[in-house]
């Protein structure tokens, strides 16, 4: 396929490449790259994510700043959240401008009254028996 035989509209679209887009994202900040980067990655063809990864660069003109979208997209990064839509809801709720907890805890406690533990079913099933 010639590209001159091609809308214009098409020319421009097969111009557009992953490194390309991650790069444009990666002058808002690393974070914003690596989410882009992550929603490439995670489709069967790079091509697919390129609208929700352009929808996040353009973000940053309807929220203003770059230091809010690489804030946002730094939130997304460290709870796993990587989408375009995680990415505006972040920004819409203002939580890009509070701070990220440091450690989130993710252990639940071992000695607590209602833990019963392995040996609990294990005395369970001897009286089933």
């Amino acid at each position: 396929m010639l590209l001159e035989h091609l809308p214009k509209a098409h020319r421009e679209y097969k111009q557009w490449t992953p490194s390309r887009i991650i790069s444009w994202a990666k002058s808002f900040g690393e974070n914003t790259a690596l989410v882009v980067k992550r929603i490439m990655d995670e489709r069967e063809h790079p091509v697919l994510g390129y609208r929700s990864s352009l929808g996040i660069i353009r973000l940053e003109k309807s929220y203003g700043k770059k230091d809010r979208l690489e804030a946002a997209s730094k939130r997304a990064v460290a709870f796993g959240a990587y989408s375009y839509k995680s990415i505006k809801s972040i920004l819409e709720k203002g939580l890009d401008k509070k701070p990220l907890e440091k450690q989130i805890n993710k252990t639940l406690p071992q000695n607590h009254e209602n833990v019963r533990g392995a040996d609990y079913y294990r005395s369970q099933e001897k009286k089933l028996c």
